[in-house]
């Protein structure tokens, strides 16, 4: 087998065993070098974003060219580092069981964990809404599209991908303070998760969603602000058959978010459902992935002969 497929199985086998460790994750410490780098070059200023991006995006490349010397086992480990959906399925399905036991606070303390809602502002409803459309962005982001990236450019294009949506979650706001130094990030991100979000679609769909998820993916994808997470959502409301969207509170501001599917505001058993959604197309994406990798290390070998 190609030995960037391979890579991809073991590194989604070992997400799959092990998850994302509670320290000294990879992932952290790049979080932690960028932020250290963003106090020395900060400016509300395009042109240092991109800088700061470039910078970053083009170390995690570099390890990824590092890693990759070391073949499967390399490209396993890159993979592994990108990966994050058997925690946020972990997290979902903690919830889901706080919620279910009637421990609200409990379910709202594990909202930081999925995304960057206010959690003080969301009661039982908005806390499930909120894992829903987590747990659907995140399919795609921390699923989906590091796989791609793994299959087309090996170690250092899952790395350089994980280090893009990273920087996103960072500084691609559209806050005063990062409105000008976050773009390059924010458009960085956008254009890598492009074509994964359009696979996520396919895939929730192919797992399970079958028309209503194409139809919520045709009819409401392009009401949402962000052209990538809308087809996510979108795609997922209309396989669980509930409505997403709605007035979302963040830290220091709220959105109005359009309103994405038909039916009702998802609960509980819907939260459980998205989970076990995701993890289908999780494996669905990592078999994809295997042999997009296999076909493309098959087509290389043959043009060298």
């Amino acid at each position: 087998m190609d030995n960037t497929a391979a890579g991809i199985l073991v590194g989604a086998l070992i997400d799959g065993a092990v998850a994302d460790p509670r320290s000294w994750h990879p992932v952290a410490g790049f979080g932690t070098a960028a932020s250290a780098l963003e106090r020395r070059v900060y400016a509300p200023s395009r042109l240092r974003g991109t800088a700061f991006a470039a910078l970053c995006v083009g170390a995690a490349a570099g390890a990824g060219v590092v890693l990759g010397r070391f073949g499967v086992l390399g490209t396993a480990a890159a993979t592994w580092i990108a990966l994050g959906g058997t925690s946020l399925t972990a997290v979902g399905e903690a919830m889901a069981d706080a919620l279910e036991s009637g421990d609200v606070e409990a379910a709202r303390a594990l909202v930081p964990s999925l995304c960057g809602r206010d959690p003080d502002a969301l009661d039982e409803a908005g806390i499930c809404r909120a894992a829903v459309e987590s747990i659907a962005e995140n399919t795609s982001d921390a699923a989906v599209a590091p796989l791609l990236a793994a299959a087309v450019g090996g170690a250092p294009g899952v790395l350089a991908y994980r280090a893009i949506n990273t920087l996103d979650a960072m500084v691609g706001y559209r806050t005063e303070r990062y409105r000008e130094f976050g773009w390059a990030s924010a458009r960085l991100d956008d254009a890598a998760n492009y074509l994964p979000a359009r696979l996520t679609g396919v895939l929730v769909a192919v797992c399970g969603g079958g028309r209503p998820a194409v139809r919520a993916w045709r009819n409401d994808a392009d009401r949402h602000p962000s052209p990538n997470a809308g087809v996510a959502e979108a795609s997922f409301a209309g396989a669980l058959g509930v409505r997403l969207g709605g007035e979302t509170a963040y830290r220091g501001y709220v959105e109005q978010r359009p309103v994405l599917g038909e039916g009702a505001d998802p609960g509980v058993a819907d939260l459980r459902a998205a989970v076990r959604l995701s993890r289908r197309v999780q494996i669905a994406a990592t078999v994809t992935a295997a042999v997009l990798a296999f076909s493309r290390g098959r087509s290389g070998r043959r043009a060298c002969a």
